[in-house]
């Protein structure tokens, strides 16, 4: 029992979850790496620590949650892109939020694709969602080969563009991040609205519509001073599917906080959502999204709150295994011990019935035996609760041997008058009864039934 509970405790314990994960972002001082640190934060907190690793963007974050040597358990990722590295080993905790995908450009150059032709367009770097959702617009416009593309980074972009360097930029990033706000108060430079957004939805469906009113940047300026019309996608937050089940409620706790707050796009409480688009949907997100987070973690600090659950996980059962059979093992010890007394008594009746049915007594062999049933009791070892009855069984061997002297005494008194020789029946002699169907064990600290022993008559 004690081995069991050791396996049982060391399994525990080495499956908790790990302290340290790795979080693949995007570019340093885009809107996911902000984000990653809002996590980083969270998870501090519970005594997780989160690593963050900046990446090109979102093709490159999929590829290091596909490998797994990369070290990376958890990215930020946008719909529409899974299937173009393939999503094997991957799962989705929800949908967090909005990925507008901005069209900025000088202002004397004309706001929209058209006017892109001959122009310096940095459309992300390789392995970014910005170059992916722009290279797939271009080609359905048929411009993609009627710019010098460039692969510039948000920052570095807006820079760039802010400069004169370039004459616009696609960026695919959040409202509050660093590049679309010092873009959005640049002098000289405009935000393109997409007046074909409604036919490029319903061509990508994993793209979605989105509306910024007019006077948004500034009322007082009325800038913009028209509606603009944007495509985004939604961004998802993606695990690997081995990730410990503990540290996916954890980041679902984290989203819940991170992602709920209203903004341009979203109304307060409306992400993170369940959602399966290109990932299938973790089964600890489809219960967290179902039921809210567990009892546990919303009582209990986090690594209590999973020691108590892997506990309770790994003792219930084994508690529900373990009780049938120890109900089961004393009743099985106690049959076994039964089982020997009533070999005793068996023997003993041997001798009885030796001493009653033959005409000549063999006492020295019938002495012999009742000696060996003697040492072999003598030799019995049971626990205290069979105490009664191991003792009740060697008086009745002493009572077997006191019967056998009492007939070898009245055997000598008939040799002596030369009586004619009786059976043990005849003669009315006393004998032993062993106590078949009475209840050799009881207990510890009650006594057990005494067989009956001793009989007169027959």
């Amino acid at each position: 029992m004690l081995a069991i509970l050791l396996a049982a405790t060391t399994f525990v314990v080495a499956t908790l979850p790990p302290r340290t994960i790795v979080m693949a972002t995007g570019p340093k001082g885009g809107a996911n790496y902000q984000l990653g640190d809002h996590y980083r934060e969270f998870l501090a907190k519970s005594g997780v620590e989160l690593k963050l690793v900046p990446t090109a963007g979102n093709l490159e974050n999929l590829e290091l949650l596909r490998d797994p040597k990369s070290g990376v358990s958890v990215a930020l990722v946008q719909h529409g892109t899974a299937g173009a590295v393939g999503s094997s080993g991957i799962e989705s905790l929800g949908t967090v939020g909005y990925e507008p995908l901005w069209l900025f450009h000088r202002s004397e150059i004309e706001g929209n694709l058209r006017g892109l032709t001959g122009r310096r367009v940095s459309i992300g770097p390789e392995g970014s969602s910005a170059r992916a959702f722009a290279l797939e617009i271009l080609e359905r416009t048929k411009m993609e080969t009627k710019a010098d593309w460039l692969g510039y980074s948000p920052q570095v972009a807006a820079e760039k563009l802010i400069a004169g360097d370039i004459d616009a930029a696609f960026i695919v990033s959040g409202w509050n991040s660093p590049a679309v706000q010092s873009l959005i108060n640049a002098k000289g430079v405009e935000l393109a609205s997409f007046p074909r957004a409604d036919a490029l939805v319903m061509l990508y469906p994993y793209l979605t519509k989105l509306l910024l009113p007019r006077g948004i940047f500034d009322i007082s300026a009325d800038r913009p001073p028209a509606d603009i019309v944007l495509l985004g996608t939604k961004s998802v937050l993606a695990v690997r599917a081995n990730l410990h089940s503990a540290l996916q409620y954890l980041l679902l706790i984290a989203a819940a906080e991170i992602h709920s707050q209203d903004g341009i796009f979203q109304k307060s409480g409306q992400f993170p959502i369940a959602e399966s688009v290109d990932l299938p949907l973790s089964a600890e997100a489809e219960r967290f999204h179902r039921s809210g987070r567990p009892f546990l973690q919303e009582e209990l600090p986090f690594w209590i709150a999973v020691l108590i659950g892997r506990a309770l996980a790994v003792f219930l059962p084994l508690a529900a295994v373990a009780y049938p059979v120890f109900r089961i093992l004393p009743m099985t010890y106690d049959w076994i011990v039964r089982l020997k007394m009533q070999r005793f008594y068996r023997e003993m009746r041997t001798v009885e019935s030796a001493m009653d049915d033959r005409a000549e007594l063999d006492a020295p062999g019938l002495a012999a035996k009742i000696d060996e049933l003697e040492q072999r009791a003598m030799r019995l070892r049971l626990p205290g609760a069979y105490d009664s009855a191991l003792y009740t069984m060697r008086v009745h061997i002493g009572l077997l041997r006191s019967h056998l002297e009492s007939a070898r005494s009245n055997d000598s008194k008939r040799r002596e008058t030369n009586e004619p020789t009786l059976s043990r029946k005849e003669s009315n002699l006393p004998y032993v009864s062993p106590p078949y169907g009475s209840r050799l064990s009881g207990h510890v600290g009650q006594q057990s039934e005494v067989p009956r022993t001793l009989s007169s008559d027959r």
